[in-house]
């Protein structure tokens, strides 16, 4: 079960060169600032990833809003796990359970998400919360990430189950922001 204590959550390239291309872009980020939100008022150690910026710029400004200031793990690897930086970070948590969001599903997100389990973390892909350009790719990814043993969820679920109950002092922020 998930718990404050041993989550954090990794975003995967959500840049401003990229996200336009995706499906349905603009409920996309809708969902993913509603959980980018929970997840700072939960205060979770958050990794924020980015994908080569020179050629695909930034994390876009609603999710760089919500960071505050942040330092981006820059990469040209598909898998956050490839690149040296982000791992040294990762493995500065003691965490056995990552939350993933972001997009391309089907390259990026897979890819972290099983490089993760192969590193013996326990990834949690935010189903809701990552996207392709083909809505076909990223349910064929879906499976895959599945069959693999990665953990589906969605963004209210992991928020409440975080939450652990309404006596949590995030309770009100999060509730308010799922409705």
């Amino acid at each position: 079960m998930l718990t404050v204590n041993n989550t954090l959550v990794m975003l995967v390239d959500v840049q401003e060169r990229l996200l336009p291309h995706m499906h349905d872009a603009d409920a996309l980020l809708a969902r993913m600032e509603i959980l980018l939100k929970g997840c700072k008022a939960l205060d979770l150690p958050i990794l924020v990833n980015e994908q080569y910026k020179k050629g695909l710029g930034e994390i876009v400004e609603p999710l760089r809003n919500i960071l505050g200031e942040y330092s981006g793990l820059e990469k040209t690897s598909f898998s956050c796990c490839k690149n040296g930086e982000t791992m040294e970070v990762l493995c500065g948590y003691e965490q056995e359970y990552v939350v993933l969001f972001g997009i391309e599903t089907h390259i990026c997100v897979l890819q972290t998400a099983l490089d993760l389990l192969e590193k013996g973390k326990k990834p949690v892909v935010v189903m809701d919360c990552v996207g392709s350009r083909k809505p076909y790719d990223t349910k064929v990814a879906f499976a895959r990430m599945v069959q693999a043993g990665v953990i589906p969820t969605t963004y209210e679920s992991v928020l409440f189950e975080l939450l652990e109950g309404a006596r949590h002092e995030a309770f009100k922020t999060i509730s308010g922001l799922i409705k």
